[in-house]
């Protein structure tokens, strides 16, 4: 392999390391959402879960707080979001639903926005994202946990 091959693969490398950051905030102490237990195993197979079985798709299940919305995010990969507010984590009413157009959370009381494949702020007074769960998928079952 010649030199500015060489350079051009670990520069690339660099990049990629920098930009696959892990965002250490989500999950923070000073999250105002509680961190509680979460393990759960979903069968997107199953009838009960059909809305899950494209891409895109996503489901209200219990589990966490308030639930959860369980998004697909590719044929691989799922996301999981608490659905209580970052806003107002301790009215039971402000409670996340995901609007019509399939890719944004909103908040019933203060009308803040999340994107739901990744639950970043995209409109306030949120300030903090939604807290994620973990997922992992095997082609059969997606593990929920914390």
């Amino acid at each position: 392999m010649n030199k500015p091959t060489r350079v051009s693969l670990y520069l690339l490398a660099l990049f990629m390391f920098l930009g696959c950051k892990k965002n250490t905030t989500q999950n923070n102490v000073n999250n105002p959402v509680p961190s509680v237990t979460v393990q759960l195993n979903i069968y997107p197979n199953d009838p009960l879960y059909f809305k899950v079985q494209v891409v895109g798709g996503w489901t209200y299940i219990d589990g966490g707080i308030r639930g959860i919305v369980l998004y697909r995010k590719s044929e691989q990969e799922f996301v999981a979001v608490e659905r209580t507010s970052s806003n107002d984590p301790n009215s039971d009413a402000a409670r996340v639903v995901v609007m019509n157009d399939n890719f944004t959370l909103r908040d019933t009381l203060s009308d803040s926005r999340w994107r739901i494949f990744d639950g970043t702020v995209t409109k306030g007074p949120a300030t903090w994202p939604l807290r994620l769960y973990g997922t992992s998928y095997d082609g059969n079952v997606v593990r929920i946990r914390n």
